[in-house]
């Protein structure tokens, strides 16, 4: 009798030990077996795009897998993820599986966080308002966000501590971030490119006038705006300077439409009481450089501000050929501007 019972035992011992190895068999076959379950996959069609919230526990990030036809058994995947230990290392973000992948391959990519990244550019010569809105079309945050965040000097405290924003440090560029990203990241990673892109030494010694740092980015961006030609940033920069020198007043017109436009005034084309707006970020009306910048400089725009071209030039228009044409004189230069208006009013 005794020894049926231990026979029996045994028996049934060794089926749940041959069962339980089976079982771990076919599990581990499942979480290498490749899934695509997602309409379009078979014939190589749209991706699956998933969004894995932060703070999101690793349970509903696999459910989201599921559900969006990625993982087949995401009960089986996460006893793995315990099992392992990976539930704290699996990153949040926008994930696009564009083929068949395994359970374990999907894990992996969820470690090491190869989200989809979405591309932004920032062209030349935007302002603060104009950054944030350009940022928020890319859906990357909330424009009203952004404008707080750009809004404080923290990033650049250290090297420009007479900021009182970021206008002139968002370093203009294409960018890729993740859709998750903050504002605050992405605000950060626009300083930070700029910082690389300046270097420790900029604007370096010897520079025309002993401008600083702060007074090189605001000239740079000045030169921005008044021109998108390659050839022609040096040479304004040159007038500028010399104007400088001699205690002119630089009129530059862009400042007089970011002084407007920074007191909340409308902006249309400029006449001469706009000129004589008092601001001093009008250089119509206030003598030097601006208190700060007005726009964010490219490359070629913060290298000549620090690297004028040679000559006596202290003037230039905008010529009928294209680019400005730049003069010494006064004289010539009023010659130049009768003839602009000239050609514009033919072209009418």
């Amino acid at each position: 009798m005794k020894r049926g019972v231990f026979a029996i035992l045994a028996t049934g011992t060794a089926v749940a030990a041959l069962a339980a190895l089976v079982g771990s068999a076919l599990a581990w076959s499942e979480l290498n077996r490749p899934y695509a379950g997602w309409p379009g996959a078979a014939n190589g069609g749209e991706p699956a795009v998933v969004l894995l919230e932060r703070g999101e526990p690793a349970g509903i990030m696999l459910r989201r897998l599921a559900d969006s036809g990625v993982v087949r058994s995401p009960g089986l995947l996460r006893i793995w993820v315990r099992l392992a230990g990976d539930a704290a290392g699996l990153h949040a973000g926008e994930y696009a599986f564009t083929e068949p992948v395994s359970p374990l391959e999907v894990i992996e990519t969820l470690r090491a966080g190869k989200v989809l990244l979405h591309p932004v550019t920032i062209p030349e010569g935007l302002s603060l308002p104009e950054t944030a809105a350009r940022l928020a079309e890319g859906t990357f945050g909330e424009e009203q966000r952004f404008l707080e965040v750009m809004g404080a000097p923290d990033l650049v405290g250290s090297f420009d501590p007479e900021a009182e924003d970021l206008e002139g440090y968002l370093f203009p560029d294409t960018y890729h971030f993740p859709r998750t990203a903050t504002e605050p990241e992405i605000v950060a990673a626009l300083v930070l490119r700029f910082r690389e892109v300046i270097g420790a030494d900029y604007p370096g010694e010897n520079v025309e006038n002993a401008i600083n740092l702060r007074q090189a980015v605001t000239l740079a961006s000045l030169i921005e705006k008044e021109t998108s030609i390659f050839g022609e940033r040096d040479r304004i920069s040159r007038v500028f300077h010399n104007r400088l020198r001699l205690g002119m007043k630089l009129q530059c017109d862009p400042t007089v439409i970011y002084a407007l436009r920074r007191d909340g005034r409308e902006v249309g084309t400029l006449t001469y009481r706009d000129l004589e707006y008092a601001s001093p970020f009008n250089t119509y009306y206030s003598a030097g450089l601006p208190p700060g910048p007005i726009a964010s400089p490219g490359r070629d725009s913060l290298q000549a501000a620090v690297q004028p071209a040679e000559g006596g030039e202290l003037y230039f228009v905008a010529s009928p050929d294209g680019g400005h044409r730049f003069t010494n004189r006064l004289e010539d230069h009023l010659k130049a501007v009768r003839e602009y208006r000239k050609w514009v009013k033919a072209s009418r």
